[in-house]
């Protein structure tokens, strides 16, 4: 059992009305008269909504049956296509399900889904990746005074803001968490 004391942001997960919700910010409330309380902003790791609930201190939850499992991204044929690290089996996912990392989704590359009741409902990305930018406009010299930039469209279709030394072809370490530019590679 999981006590509302027990709550840390972003990675305690409840499970509330069949379902599993993971804590993403809470607040411990004393008022001057009655009960402590905690706010709590829980977003549903099957269908993605936010939901704000207000729970009594001390409350309990049970812990949701989750697994978290490596698999590997092999191709695409209307669904996504993964493969377990360990085991071997294969599953799909439709592209509902991928919709939050579609620009991370790249061939080879190992993904952690999480699987609730034997169901995957969420895909996880590493969190730094390396693609290749396959467009981008070419930098001007002398163009740097201020430390310029410029978009560049990478291999998955992701668009980030890169400096003016990047070229079509170079490889760059992004950061999945916000879509940002790393350095190149």
């Amino acid at each position: 059992m999981i006590s509302t004391s027990d709550f840390k942001r972003g990675s305690t997960k409840i499970l509330r009305n069949g379902e599993p919700w993971l804590v993403v910010g809470f607040q411990h409330v004393k008022p001057g008269k009655g009960g402590a309380f905690v706010r709590t902003k829980l977003k549903n790791l099957i269908t993605g909504r936010i939901l704000e609930e207000t729970f009594r201190s001390g409350e309990k939850f049970e812990a949701p049956d989750l697994e978290s499992k490596k698999m590997q991204y092999l191709y695409e044929d209307g669904n996504y296509n993964f493969m377990d690290q360990e085991s071997y089996d294969q599953i799909e996912l439709s592209p509902d399900q991928i919709e939050s990392v579609k620009r991370y989704i790249k061939e080879s590359e190992i993904y952690r889904i999480l699987f609730f009741k034997g169901e995957a409902i969420t895909v996880e990305p590493p969190t730094f990746m390396e693609l290749t930018v396959v467009e981008t406009i070419p930098g001007v010299k002398g163009d740097t005074a201020q430390g310029g930039s410029k978009p560049a469209t990478l291999e998955t279709g992701l668009v980030v803001t890169v400096p003016l030394f990047i070229n079509e072809g170079d490889k760059l370490k992004v950061d999945t968490r916000d879509g940002s530019y790393i350095e190149r590679c």
